[in-house]
């Protein structure tokens, strides 16, 4: 089956009727009659969107709405309210409290039908994207990923991370850390840009590592771009005496001192230019054992597959 979704509405033949449209078009629904049964419905097993109807007895859907965000397992499950009320002030309330879209009774069942699956799609999309860089998460790099090793089109794939982040997060505080991690998503952004490839992707794994899609043919104005600014800008988040030092002395579980150098960036790489990728976890790792090669050479550096 598909997306689950839960219906609620007081009228039965609404009910059975959109239940029936939902389920003619691959989806999972479930319904309830009122606000009390739906809050139970969706706190048992939180379904992939809710139609909420505004005017129901008793707990009308405003005020289900209202417990819906409060509450921890459906507080992000995105809501299309159906009312039969076109007033301004009705919808703005229901968007104030959290709504992700209106749809006025009567309605076309073909627009019920788009607006379920534009609603679900952004709300999978804004869950897939890193709060903190605002770059596409895991899933977005694994079906971009799986997507061009499968159409066969030209590829680099280069994973990054920065060097001796853990210490710097250690010495400063994570706070401090997390202006690097987004310093770091605009490196590679600009550097994207830069190469001139317009269907260069760049992702935010997790922590400090990051993945970018890049054509092979701009692939070295990328790294070296990425190299270039990023070194230029990681100064600015040290302390001056730090900065001119060229080092940060963390202490140890064992209270021995250690100096650690200045971050930088180090890059693995693969392509199809030599060899066909068979899949999206055969690229990963072999990007991740050219990173490991790149992070034992001192400062920002990029290894790049060559072997046949």
């Amino acid at each position: 089956m598909g997306d689950r979704i839960l219906v609620v509405d007081d009228d039965p033949d609404i009910l059975q009727y959109v239940k029936m449209n939902l389920e003619r078009e691959g989806f999972e629904a479930r319904t309830a009659s009122n606000g009390a049964d739906a809050l139970r419905l969706a706190a048992e097993e939180p379904p992939s969107l809710i139609l909420l109807d505004v005017m129901m007895p008793g707990m009308d859907g405003l005020t289900t709405l209202r417990h819906l965000r409060n509450d921890a397992p459906t507080a992000s499950v995105p809501v299309v309210m159906l009312t039969a009320r076109a007033l301004a002030r009705d919808r703005v309330k229901g968007l104030e409290l959290g709504a992700d879209d209106y749809i006025t009774k009567p309605f076309d069942v073909e627009e019920l039908i788009a607006r379920v699956r534009t609603v679900i799609r952004r709300a999978q999309q804004m869950r897939d994207v890193s709060p903190l860089t605002g770059l596409p998460g895991n899933f977005r790099i694994t079906a971009e990923l799986e997507q061009r090793i499968a159409d066969r089109l030209p590829i680099a794939v280069v994973y990054g991370d920065i060097d001796n982040f853990k210490s710097f997060n250690d010495h400063y505080g994570f706070m401090r850390g997390d202006t690097v991690i987004k310093f770091t998503a605009e490196v590679l952004a600009e550097a994207a840009t830069a190469a001139a490839d317009p269907n260069a992707f760049v992702g935010h794994v997790g922590g400090d590592d990051f993945i970018a899609l890049i054509d092979p043919g701009v692939l070295d104005v990328f790294c070296e771009t990425v190299i270039q600014r990023f070194d230029d800008g990681i100064l600015d988040f040290y302390d001056t005496a730090d900065a001119v030092q060229g080092y940060i002395e963390v202490t140890d579980r064992r209270g021995e001192r250690h100096a650690f150098p200045i971050a930088s960036f180090s890059m693995g790489v693969v392509t199809n230019e030599n060899r066909m990728l068979a899949s999206e976890w055969e690229a990963s790792a072999i990007a991740s054992e050219m990173k490991e090669f790149a992070k034992r050479q001192p400062g920002s550096t990029f290894a790049v597959d060559r072997r046949k």
